[in-house]
């Protein structure tokens, strides 16, 4: 048995001394069991490359070859969870995240396991102690680097956010552990894979680095009992409070004091309080607080002081502690209630200027609300004609459409189109185009009824919704359209003659339309456009000056 099989095999002890001095020295939660499993899996590896060396069976040194490589992929895995763990990221143990930072180790790992053709280990004279590594191997490297460097930005992101000083320090344990381990794996590479024909093999380079990383890992749950969440959490929530909080004994001694209360109070854990001491000279009636602190211990007692020195009113809230209903000490609490006695004296002086206000506002809010009326007008309705504008005609029939019941009775819409419009911008200017378009608006307008419902489709055309309209009224009204659109003569300055227009017109009716269409309210519409836009132009295509129907 060679120094090298030796050397993996005292790095295995010392990590399975380490295993019992956690297992002895800790109370065992449910995270120390999961700590308990990763460091059983550091031990493998080591203890693989002592059989690997000390074993002359070729498919049982392959066997270990294969558990040492699963092995460093469960090391690698639990590195990055416990990082997360001990920086806060755990936003980052989702599912998701974890599926896809598993899923190309598996494929690797099943590669690793079937070695098909020798891809991921070949044997050196006949035995698997020297090896050649093939390109699953090295795909399986560049897949594991991919974790540290993960757990390197987790460690970022938890440095950038402001940390306390402890759980900075923490989190500094756990780099230096993950750059030990990295650094001696990728040195493990170079050295005894990369440089192998030029250098001799150096022993239990890995192995090293999975030692000094437990070691840390040792350090961070005994010393900082980075596992025991609730006494994480119990300080973390001390420290990051607001209130000053300070824990007494029965002997008025300090047990426990938070970063927000040590600016005013210079006092350690130890150090006997003197309740006396809080209140500054010439401090509003603190007699009473101090007859009930003192005299009837048991019994809550607060009082407002002020400090000069800082300029800032403290609350102060003394409470007895109690176990067994015996007293075992005490908890003062210091709130700063500065903010809120500024904010009171604000608050008189606001009432007196927002009561002066008042009225301007509520007439700014009339003002508000006529605007508002006008714009939502404006948004609706067409410039020129002030008709409705194609948006608001699409919006309404699609909510119409919406509705199970507008299909329990028909409906019709009509696409018109003004004859020949352009030829009275050439004629006669566009300002004389705008003019008849107007006028022809205000004639539609004069013959439809009140529900019907214009907007101007673009240019000169028009679409006219015909809601409780059966064919044959649709197509009355369509004629009484076109008829008065006929022979309406507009006038216009500076144009010797009236102009007159004619309009062809698609007109579609709504009998029987499926039900079950209503889900998809802008696909029917599409259709329906499609179908009345298909007749106008049928109607133009026949000689303009007409009417074209469809019934659907």
């Amino acid at each position: 048995m060679g120094l090298q099989a030796w050397i993996d095999l005292l790095l295995f002890f010392i990590l399975f001394a380490l295993f019992i001095y956690i297992f002895v020295t800790v109370t065992i939660t449910k995270l120390h069991k999961v700590y308990l499993t990763f460091h059983f899996a550091m031990m493998i590896w080591p203890y693989s490359q002592f059989v690997i060396k000390t074993i002359d069976n070729p498919g049982y040194q392959l066997l270990y070859v294969k558990l040492a490589f699963v092995d460093s992929a469960v090391i690698t895995a639990g590195w990055l969870y416990f990082t997360i763990l001990i920086t806060g990221q755990i936003q980052f143990l989702r599912r998701k995240i974890w599926a896809w930072l598993l899923l190309p180790t598996l494929v690797a790992l099943l590669g690793i396991l079937v070695n098909p053709h020798g891809l991921f280990v070949l044997p050196v004279n006949g035995g698997y102690v020297e090896r050649i590594y093939g390109p699953i191997f090295w795909f399986y490297i560049c897949i594991l680097v991919l974790y540290p460097i993960a757990s390197l930005y987790m460690i970022y992101l938890a440095l950038a956010s402001g940390r306390t000083p402890r759980k900075k320090q923490q989190i500094m344990l756990m780099l230096k552990g993950l750059v030990a381990v990295t650094a001696l794996l990728l040195l493990d590479i170079f050295l005894n894979v990369v440089l192998s024909d030029y250098l001799p093999v150096i022993p239990g380079m890995t192995s090293l680095g999975i030692l000094i990383s437990a070691i840390f890992f040792v350090i961070s749950i005994n010393r900082d009992k980075v596992l025991d969440i609730v006494t994480i959490a119990h300080q973390d929530i001390i420290d990051t409070m607001a209130y000053g909080i300070l824990v007494l004994d029965d002997n008025e001694c300090v047990v426990e004091i938070n970063q927000s209360l040590r600016p005013y109070l210079n006092l350690h854990i130890g150090d006997r309080f003197n309740i006396a001491a809080l209140f500054p000279q010439g401090a509003l009636s603190p007699n009473d607080f101090l007859h009930t602190y003192r005299e009837h211990p048991l019994k809550d007692c607060e009082i407002e002081v002020y400090y000069p020195k800082y300029r800032r009113y403290l609350h102060v809230h003394a409470a007895a502690i109690m176990v067994g209903g015996t007293m075992i000490g005490r908890i003062i609490t210091f709130q700063d209630i500065s903010e809120m006695r500024r904010l009171l004296d604000e608050t008189s002086h606001q009432n007196i200027v927002l009561q002066e206000r008042n009225e301007s506002l509520i007439e700014v809010q009339k003002e508000l609300y006529q605007t508002n009326r006008k714009l939502k007008k404006i948004a609706i309705t067409d410039s020129l004609t002030g008709c409705y504008n194609r948006h608001y005609l699409t919006q309404k029939l699609e909510d119409e459409l919406m509705k199970p019941s507008i299909f329990q009775r028909p409906f019709a819409i009509i696409l018109l189109d003004i004859d020949y419009f352009k030829s009275v911008n050439d004629n006669y200017g566009h300002l004389a185009g705008d003019e008849v378009i107007c006028h022809t608006v205000e004639v539609i307008k004069g013959t439809l009824r009140e529900a019907d419902v214009l907007a101007r489709y673009g240019g000169e055309e028009f679409i006219i919704y015909l809601p409780d309209t059966d064919e044959s009224l649709a197509q009355l009204l369509a004629e009484e359209i076109k008829a008065n659109v006929e022979s309406n003569a507009v006038i216009i300055e500076h144009v010797v003659h009236p102009i007159s227009v004619t309009i062809s017109m698609g007109l579609l009716t709504i009998q029987n339309y499926p039900e079950e269409l209503h889900q998809d309210p802008k696909t029917l519409l599409n259709e329906l456009f499609k179908a009345v836009d298909k007749a106008l132009y049928q109607a133009k295509h026949e000689g303009r000056n007409r009417i074209v129907s469809l019934v659907q």
